[in-house]
């Protein structure tokens, strides 16, 4: 019963732990970007948060000489930040239209026909 009261204990701090994480970088990438750009300041303060709370999980573990959660963590962790970069990646959702670049316009112009030829 007691080991159970522990990791409750445990997941309820690992929460405070991502809160101060996302709070303290958001903090820090808010004064040092100019401008701002609240994608990105929402991209490094999910990043910040699970990457405090990882370590801080991982670390707890290491201690106990518990690897597995360990790993797990650090695994986590990981796919965690690789997410928040893709889903506040601004081209995932853009129109292929209106983000065409002018190398996209040049193929394209030599890939249609001559006019009056």
């Amino acid at each position: 019963m007691k080991r159970r009261k522990a990791r409750a204990a445990g997941r309820e701090a690992l929460g405070v732990v991502f809160a101060r994480g996302f709070v303290v970088t958001a903090l820090l990438e808010a004064a040092q970007s100019r401008p701002h750009d609240g994608r990105r300041l929402l991209r490094r303060a999910l990043q910040g948060g699970a990457a405090l709370a990882a370590g801080t999980s991982a670390a707890a573990s290491l201690g106990r000489r518990d690897y597995l959660p360990a790993l797990a963590a650090v695994a986590v962790g990981a796919a965690t930040i690789a997410a928040a970069e893709i889903l506040t990646d601004p081209t995932l959702f853009a129109s292929q239209e209106t983000e065409r670049g002018p190398q996209d316009q040049e193929v394209e112009e030599a890939a249609a026909p001559a006019e009056g030829v």
